[in-house]
């Protein structure tokens, strides 16, 4: 499972959704706000669906919240009517409902892996109740809690929480193989009619429609943006990149691909520096200065040397390998041995071994014992191993005591089960949806995207989003859609309290700039 979880969940936004949350809300003992069945609940959708409706409210600084919640799973089906799955999800309308829904937004989450449940931005980030962490992220004994979340989107728009088939509770139909829903264009095959068919029964055509994912929920994310357009005519108004991969050359290193080393090298720097392993002068110097001092340095020299490969000078060689000491925080003699090329997981073993210490690769500010300072790699993640129980265990209480949704078959937080998955034709270079985004700006030119990305994230680095935004062919009006902001904390940006409620300002500011000043009303012909 360890190997799994290093080499398969690449992201999930997870961070996926870590390492904060908000201390404020009820104890413990009084975790589960009051819920009551709704009294005027949608009428149950035909086919087999699984629904729960339940209202509750939660007090924010701004005062109380309002909303309805509907827990449960759809049946997707085929143009036959066949069923070929079960999609759980959550979703939360803020009460009371407008008149017109063309007045209120609406926002379809999910998480990454592949294999990771919506679970961490829904309880992580942006749903009305979170897990109940420390202010700088850090997970409390057992049992754990939720709180109220006074950063939750729900403010500012309706949210849909979607487990993709084979997270959470979400299945195939009895009788479906499963390998039509594993893969790249077969996850966002699914997943963009799920969102066709609740849009379509829960009447959102005319609502603002924004998408939010988190690492590989960024690669779907992408490839949704084109699809949903072309197949079901379903135009997005913005979508949020949170830990972002959409070219996975930038994230896989090989003997003929040396960008990621490259890329990797600004988060290097801004863990050691976190860690206090850098020189005194670049410690105290301006921190967004420094590591655009490392960006530039990065790819004006870093870049052509390793290109140079066996080519490269002595003196050239030996100037790149001091300067790589300056900015990680490793020795020469590590880096040389490493030939120039420092792997992300021996950083995270390297970077603190002289005091047996391992750094986390979804957040390289956290920090565990480390048993073996002398292997390849790191033999587990403190930054995600103690979070896993905290993600399962309060969901698996909030949605069978206030979601009033219960299933007694496994909540797949994390899941193996969707391996193997099918990321394309082999021998058709690595993944890429970049071309998918870059297709549904121009096809949709007041598309907007937000990136945001951790700045001690080691799993899906900042900067390879920086990089896939620069190549991407735009025009200038369409660049300016494109927005990059960066975060203290890791890959679950949002772990870290101060994180948590940045991003949460930047989302409702974005998704305000996205929606057109008036939107025409929309009446049913009568």
């Amino acid at each position: 499972m360890t190997q799994f979880i290093r080499a398969a969940i690449v992201v999930f936004a997870f961070s996926n959704v870590v390492n904060s949350s908000r201390a404020e809300g009820p104890p413990a003992t009084q975790q589960v706000p009051p819920a009551t069945q709704a009294s005027t609940p949608p009428p149950p959708a035909p086919g087999g669906d699984k629904l729960s409706v339940t209202e509750h409210e939660i007090t924010l600084p701004s005062g109380p919240l309002k909303y309805r919640a509907t827990a449960g799973t759809l049946v997707v089906k085929d143009e036959a009517g066949k069923p070929k799955a079960d999609f759980f999800f959550v979703a939360y309308e803020k009460l009371p409902r407008p008149d017109n829904v063309a007045d209120r937004p609406i926002t379809y989450l999910f998480n990454g892996g592949p294999g990771a449940a919506a679970v961490w931005l829904h309880l992580g980030a942006a749903g009305p109740r979170r897990v109940n962490l420390d202010d700088n992220g850090d997970v409390p004994a057992p049992p754990f809690s939720l709180v109220d979340n006074p950063a939750t989107w729900l403010t500012f728009s309706d949210l849909v929480f979607i487990d993709p088939v084979g997270t959470g509770y979400s299945r195939p139909a009895p009788g479906e193989k499963a390998e039509q829903f594993y893969g790249v264009q077969e996850d966002i095959h699914w997943v963009a009619d799920f969102i066709r068919l609740y849009t379509t029964r829960y009447e959102r055509w005319p609502s603002p429609k924004f998408l939010a994912g988190e690492s590989y929920g960024t690669t779907r994310a992408a490839g949704l943006s084109a699809y949903l357009v072309d197949e079901y005519g379903i135009s997005l108004n913005g979508i949020v990149l949170i830990s972002s991969v959409l070219s996975f050359q930038t994230l896989q290193p090989t003997a003929s691909n040396d960008l990621p080393f490259v890329l990797y090298l600004p988060s290097y720097t801004a863990v050691a520096r976190y860690h206090k392993k850098l020189p005194a002068d670049l410690m105290s110097a301006d921190f967004a200065k420094l590591l655009d001092e490392v960006r530039a340095w990065s790819r004006q020299v870093y870049l052509p040397a390793l290109a140079a490969g066996a080519a490269l000078a002595d003196d050239q060689r030996k100037a790149v390998i001091e300067r790589l000491a300056r900015y990680t925080g490793l020795s020469t003699d590590y880096i040389d041995r490493a030939h120039l090329r420092i792997d992300p997981n021996g950083f995270e073993n390297e970077l603190l071994a002289d005091t047996r210490r391992v750094i986390g690769r979804f957040d390289g500010r956290i920090t565990g014992f480390n048993p073996n300072t002398l292997g390849p790699f790191p033999d587990y993640d403190p930054s995600f191993s103690p979070y896993l129980a905290a993600y399962s265990g309060t969901f698996n209480d909030y949605a069978r005591r206030a979601l009033k949704y219960e299933s007694d078959i496994p909540y797949e937080v994390v899941s193996g089960k969707v391996n193997p998955w099918n990321f394309g034709r082999p021998g058709s270079g690595p993944l890429d949806v970049s071309f998918d985004l870059q297709e549904a700006m121009l096809k949709n030119p007041s598309l907007k995207v937000l990136f945001a990305s951790g700045y001690e994230d080691l799993a899906t680095p900042g900067e390879i989003a920086t990089y896939t935004i620069d190549h991407l062919k735009l025009s200038p009006a369409l660049r300016g859609n494109l927005d990059h902001r960066f975060y203290e904390g890791g890959h679950m940006i949002y772990h870290f309290k101060p994180s948590l409620l940045k991003l949460s300002a930047d989302v409702e500011k974005f998704v305000a700039t996205a929606i057109p000043k008036s939107v025409p009303a929309t009446q049913p012909a009568r």
